[in-house]
């Protein structure tokens, strides 16, 4: 083969690729079209690429997608946006196709390309092509054509625009209701694009149709279509349209749409105004927070921080708090979960009174829940209840419950009450977590679970950074090296572990009187895993101690003694750390 023939070689074969009966290579060179385009120019690639492309009728939804995808970002190319109508029959075939996915991800990559279309290719091409896929035959043509509405709208003149608002008014009435979905996730996109004269008029009709569609999937996505409509319309119009909608919705015979209004219900307080929310959404977010179907309430529950937080304080203490209280106390545990989730957001925007009064008897029923769940949402959000009542008041009235959540059998509870233990050491003071919390760190080091024993280690650095060394040396250290005594050995990892952690933090001099003697005695263990680690923990004490003499006099031989250690490991680490302080020395 000739030089000049050698760089289209590869191309050939990709292109062959693409007619392969492996799914695998189809694939590949589907995922290569920018190179196969690139090696065969602009012209050329409109001229035989993309012809070629339409005429591949590939049955695998996966080498469809990945085409659909590669589509989208074709334009430069096929010679930029002059030619970027080229690339409209493609991807309008694989629009018709069955697969979701794939008809998706066409819709996606047409809208990329419309929006960079130029006006005229708009209607002289991307217009039609709606036209067509909204008329077509099969469902799937009409779905896909809902989603191009807003980009084809807002180039058309004035007689195009009206016969574009036609159909996706007939596309709104479909007979298949997977149409009528697509029309009503995708009216709000649309509605954006339309002018206000034919907002107030068209649009609103095309909902009012949705809303009162027999199939509840279509009625969920209109409910979704009304937040984005609340936005668009002015003030006396949405309390007009929107707002019995939503509370017509709020009440709907379907669960599933009464789960999206509780969803959604925040979003539409700010489009209605103060007074319409108080008389009208209020109550009708009482409902749904005290529905019979738990999916509902559970959405309700997860969003009742950001609803008070729109409402004025006093609404949510008269209307929603009672409802909080009872829902505390849900047969569900995933409501309690969802409200545990959010209710300390609540504290600020009540305000100290009535979190101290109305709140905190909910907090401390919910950090007895029987579900750990729960109580871990609540111990998460601690320091939000805190900045509002104090630290007094907290630890009077949430630490007994702490305390209690210190041993609960659920070793994921313990975990999070050790990971909040810095947090709240902080806001308690030394003296404090003297008293009440000091032996439950000391008792973590102890515990059954790795995990534990491990967050227990990095609570004690933690502690030690916020008190300081003094601090650590005279409460910490001497509990912790006890510990290397116990029996088990597991126990005696932690507190190596717990070593190499406290000694960057606790400096030179008390690493060297009072750390390094207990690592250099457990360098005798019995146990390779203790004695591996004790050539670990040195390897990084090394960098701390910065006096050589220590490094050679105590440190070098312990670890020549392990690396002449018939077990294999503890030589591998043991000559890992010797190279390590040979490199530290030369530095």
């Amino acid at each position: 083969m000739s030089t000049v023939d050698e760089p289209l070689y590869p191309i050939a074969v990709l292109i062959d690729e693409l007619k392969n009966d492996d799914i695998q290579l189809r694939l590949n060179s589907i995922r290569r079209l920018s190179t196969i385009a690139r090696a065969l120019g602009e012209e050329r690639t409109r001229k035989e690429l993309i012809p070629f492309l339409c005429e591949n009728n590939d049955d695998d939804d996966e080498v469809l997608l990945a085409m659909a995808e590669e589509l989208g970002v074709f334009v430069p190319y096929v010679g930029g946006v002059e030619h970027a109508r080229v690339l409209l029959p493609p991807l309008e075939t694989l629009c018709t196709v069955e697969e979701t996915c794939v008809r998706d991800k066409a819709v996606e990559s047409l809208c990329r390309i419309g929006s960079q279309m130029r006006e005229n290719d708009l209607v002289d091409w991307f217009i039609p092509l709606v036209k067509r896929l909204a008329a077509g035959e099969w469902f799937t043509a009409r779905v896909s054509a809902c989603g191009l509405f807003h980009i084809a709208y807002p180039s058309a003149p004035e007689l195009l625009k009206t016969e574009l608002r036609s159909i996706y008014s007939q596309l709104c009435q479909d007979d298949m209701p997977m149409v009528r979905r697509s029309a009503a996730s995708n009216l709000g996109k649309f509605a954006a694009t339309v002018e206000s004269a034919h907002l107030k008029t068209d649009i609103m009709s095309f909902f009012e149709d949705l809303t009162q569609d027999d199939q509840d999937s279509v009625r969920l996505l209109a409910v979704e279509g009304c937040a984005a409509l609340g936005k668009l319309l002015e003030p006396q119009d949405c309390v007009s349209h929107i707002l019995p909608v939503i509370v017509n919705f709020s009440q709907d015979k379907s669960w599933r749409v009464r789960y999206m209004v509780a969803n959604q219900l925040y979003e539409l307080c700010e489009a209605v105004g103060p007074e319409p929310t108080r008389t009208e959404l209020v109550p009708a977010y009482v409902r749904l927070l005290r529905d019979n179907e738990a999916e509902v309430r559970i959405a309700a529950a997860g969003k009742v921080t950001k609803f008070c937080r729109i409402v004025n304080p006093d609404l949510a203490i008269q209307h929603i708090l009672p409802c909080v209280k009872e829902l505390s106390s849900d047969s569900s545990q995933h409501v309690r979960s969802a409200l545990a989730s959010v209710i300390m957001g609540m504290a600020p925007v009540l305000g100290k009174d009535a979190t101290i009064e109305q709140l905190l008897p909910i907090f401390l029923s919910l950090l007895k829940d029987e579900f750990p769940d729960v109580r871990l949402s609540i111990i998460s959000k601690l320091d939000q209840v805190n900045q509002v009542i104090g630290i007094d008041l907290l630890s009077q009235s949430l630490l007994p419950a702490i305390v209690e959540l210190a041993e609960d059998r659920h070793w994921r509870v313990r975990l999070a009450i050790i990971e909040y233990i810095p947090l709240l050491a902080s806001q308690l003071g030394v003296g404090f977590f003297d008293d009440k919390l000091g032996a439950l760190c000391m008792q973590w080091l102890q515990d059954k679970v790795h995990a534990i024993r491990e967050a227990a280690a990095n609570n004690l650095k933690r502690l030690a950074e916020e008190f300081g060394p003094e601090w650590a040396m005279q409460h910490i250290i001497p509990q912790v090296l006890e510990i290397i005594n116990n029996p088990h050995y597991l126990y005696r990892m932690t507190i190596l572990h717990a070593i190499s952690l406290l000694a960057p933090v606790l400096g030179s001099e008390i690493t060297c009187s009072s750390l390094l003697p207990v690592v250099i005695t457990a360098s005798k263990d019995r146990v390779p895993n203790i004695k591996f680690n004790v050539a670990k923990v040195l390897q990084s004490i090394v960098p701390i101690v910065d006096q050589s003499q220590v490094v050679e006099k105590t440190i070098r031989p312990c670890l020549v003694e392990l690396s002449e250690d018939p077990d294999v490991d503890v030589r591998y680490f043991s000559n890992q750390a010797l190279q390590a302080i040979d490199n530290v020395m030369m530095s």
